[in-house]
């Protein structure tokens, strides 16, 4: 007999698809501004640099890394690395994206108050992703013993509530970091108006891969809240 979890299939499988969907969003308007140059001329890694003298942060290193949109900022090293598609080119995708990492780069330097909340958070998070699921298994499959292993299984879930504080604070900081971009390419001349309007489409898209990653998370907490709790009142 075939079990079929209507809980996953109702509140965590349509965001799981708007999750998908934000992400092949992604990919189309990279793709799309990837073919958009700036008449400047000036490369993605170039137009970084302008970002972070702008901001007077000058001890940050920019590699390049291989893969597609591999970009990121790695605060424990202080480097901002550049993927292959992004670190040399001219275009108005790979520029908007160089900067937003710069962004991330300049959050870390002022001291942006929901980047050491994320840090702070990251240990505990960590320990949480990888201990929560395998409590609520041994919490159900266990509660017949006792009213102690439905405990467990709450346990399990508070752990999980951590990654949804993460994807929550994690938000304001990836708007910030391109708020922080789209100002500094303005400001500098960096890009003109209409090369800033294909810039902010590839950062809002990217955005939404977020907002999609955060109602995912909330959505599967419900899920098991309600596993936990359906469980807790047949025993």
């Amino acid at each position: 007999m075939f079990y079929i979890d209507w809980t996953y299939i109702v509140l965590v499988l349509p965001f799981m698809i708007l999750s998908l969907v934000a992400s092949a969003k992604v990919n189309s308007s990279f793709k799309r501004y990837s073919e958009v140059y700036s008449k400047r001329g000036l490369s993605a890694v170039d137009a970084a640099r302008r970002v972070l003298q702008a901001n007077g942060v000058t001890d940050v290193a920019i590699e390049q890394v291989s893969g597609h949109l591999t970009d990121h900022f790695d605060p424990k090293a202080n480097v901002i690395r550049l993927s292959d598609s992004v670190y040399g080119s001219t275009s108005v995708a790979a520029i908007g994206v160089a900067c937003h990492e710069a962004g991330h780069a300049v959050q870390h330097a002022v001291g942006y108050v929901p980047v050491k909340v994320r840090t702070a958070i990251v240990p505990i998070t960590n320990i949480g992703s990888k201990l929560s699921i395998p409590l609520i298994f041994i919490g159900i499959a266990l509660s017949y013993l006792g009213e102690f292993y439905s405990y467990i299984a709450y346990l399990g879930v508070a752990l999980f509530s951590l990654c949804v504080i993460f994807q929550l604070v994690t938000l304001p900081t990836e708007f910030n970091a391109s708020r922080r971009a789209i100002k500094a390419l303005s400001e500098n001349g960096i890009l003109d108006e209409q090369e800033l309007k294909g810039a902010k489409k590839v950062l809002s898209a990217a955005a939404m891969t977020y907002v999609a990653a955060l109602a995912v998370a909330v959505m599967q907490l419900l899920r098991l809240l309600i596993i936990v709790g359906n469980t807790r009142r047949r025993r």
